[in-house]
C-alpha cells in the first residue's frame, strides 16, 4: 500500500541552497559584527590604559611643581628648580627635563650647632628633636639637606643620608649621624651641591628633609649614563617610560609617554609684570637670580597607544582624533598619521612657595 502524496513531502534541492545560502549569510554577519566589536574593544582598552597612565603622570609633575621650594629658606629659592630644553637622547622626539627640589613629605628645621662639612656627625641646637613627634628610628635613611647660614657668603649645600640620630633622655647632645660620603646620585639644581670651605658657615645654617624629584621621558630604553637594572632603571630598550627620579632613585610613572614638554613664565626683566611663558633658557642653569623669578610651569604630557588602531580605516578622520604626534611647545610634530592614537594633557602650576614659607622652616 503506497502512502499518501502529503505525507511524502521534503525539501527541495533548490531550497536547501537558498536556506543554507541565508544561514551563512547570518552567520558571516555575525562573525563580522563580533571581529568589529573585538577590535573596538582592544583599542578602547589599550586607550584607556593610556589615559590612566598619562593622567597619573600629569598628576604627580603638577603637584611637585607647585611645591618646588617647600621649606626652604627664601635665600635659597632661587635653587628650587632646574631645567633642560629637549634633551637630546638619539630618538625622533626629544623631550625637556624637570627638576624641583624642596621638603615635600615630612616638616623638619634644625638648627645647626656645629658641623665640619662632611663629616660623620652633625651637632644641631639642644631640644631641636624634641619638637618634632618623630620616634628615634623615623630618621633613619631619611635623606637631608644641609644648608650653610646664608649670612656667611656660602651658598652650598650638602646631601647625606642619615643613618641614626643620637642625643640625651634631658635633650642635649644631639645629633645626626651619617654614613661615609654625601648621598650619591642626587644632584641638586642650580649648582647647590657642594662644601663650604669653612666650617663656620654652618654656625647657624640647618638641615632639613629634602626631595630632589627629576621627571623625564626615557625615549629609547637605553639611556646614556644608567644601567638596566640598578636603582630601578628599567632600559634594555623599554622605550617611552616616563621617570620620577627621587633622591637617585628611579620610578617608572607610565608607558607610552611619546613626549614631555615644559616652559616657564615669570617676571624676567624685572619689570613687575609676567613676560609669558618660554622654554627653559640654558642661561638659567645657575643662575639663582633669574630661577627665583619663575612663577608658573606649564607642562604637556603626550601619550600614544602601544600599538595602531585596529579600528581606524585607511585615512584617519582629521580634526577628531590625534593620529599623528602634535606641536607641543617648541617640539615639532609628525606630518603623516600613523594610527596610534594620542592622548595629550596639559597644565599649569603656579609655584606659591616662592611667596609662602610654609612649615615656617624660612624664618631663621
Amino acid at each position: 500500500m503506497s502512502l499518501p502524496r502529503s505525507r511524502c513531502s521534503g525539501f527541495t534541492l533548490l531550497e536547501l541552497l537558498v536556506g543554507s545560502t541565508i544561514l551563512l549569510i547570518v552567520v558571516l554577519a555575525t562573525l563580522s559584527l563580533y571581529r568589529t566589536s573585538n577590535q573596538i574593544a582592544v583599542d578602547q582598552q589599550q586607550y584607556a590604559e593610556l589615559q590612566h597612565g598619562v593622567r597619573s603622570g600629569m598628576y604627580l609633575i603638577s603637584r611637585d611643581s607647585r611645591m618646588a621650594g617647600v621649606g626652604l629658606p627664601v635665600e635659597f629659592f632661587g635653587f628650587a628648580l632646574g631645567g633642560v630644553d629637549n634633551e637630546t637622547q638619539g630618538g625622533i622626539v626629544e623631550p625637556d627635563r624637570l627638576t624641583v627640589m624642596g621638603n615635600f613629605d615630612e616638616p623638619l628645621n634644625l638648627g645647626i650647632d656645629n658641623y665640619q662639612g662632611s663629616a660623620a656627625n652633625l651637632a644641631v641646637m639642644d631640644f631641636s628633636f624634641e619638637e618634632y613627634q618623630y620616634p628615634d628610628e623615623f630618621y633613619e635613611n631619611k635623606t637631608v639637606l644641609i644648608l650653610p647660614n646664608p649670612s656667611s657668603g656660602c651658598l652650598l649645600g650638602e646631601v647625606r643620608n642619615i643613618t641614626h640620630v643620637t642625643h640625651d633622655a634631658s635633650g642635649t647632645n644631639e645629633k645626626l649621624n651619617f654614613s661615609p660620603g654625601l648621598s650619591p646620585g642626587v644632584n641638586l639644581p642650580g649648582g647647590l651641591s657642594g662644601t663650604c670651605s669653612s666650617s663656620n658657615d654652618y654656625d647657624g645654617g640647618m638641615v632639613t628633609f629634602i626631595n630632589v624629584n627629576e621627571y623625564w621621558l626615557d625615549v629609547t630604553g637605553n639611556y646614556p649614563g644608567l644601567t638596566a637594572g640598578t636603582n630601578g632603571y628599567i632600559g634594555n630598550g623599554e622605550g617611552n617610560v616616563l621617570y620620577l627620579t627621587m633622591n637617585g632613585v628611579h620610578y617608572p610613572l607610565a608607558d607610552n609617554v611619546e613626549n614631555l614638554q615644559f616652559e616657564y613664565n615669570g617676571d624676567f626683566d624685572d619689570d613687575g609684570l609676567l613676560d609669558g611663558f618660554i622654554p627653559w633658557q640654558s642661561t638659567w642653569t645657575n643662575d639663582i637670580t633669574m630661577i627665583s623669578r619663575v612663577r608658573q610651569i606649564k607642562m604637556w604630557v603626550l601619550g600614544r597607544t602601544e600599538n595602531p588602531f585596529v579600528s581606524v580605516g585607511a585615512n584617519p578622520p582629521a580634526n577628531l582624533h590625534l593620529y599623528r604626534r602634535p606641536t607641543i611647545a617648541n617640539s615639532p610634530g609628525e606630518a603623516t598619521d600613523d594610527k596610534h592614537k594620542r592622548f595629550l594633557l596639559e597644565s599649569t602650576a603656579n609655584i606659591r612657595n616662592l611667596s609662602l614659607n610654609i612649615y615656617n622652616t624660612g624664618n631663621r
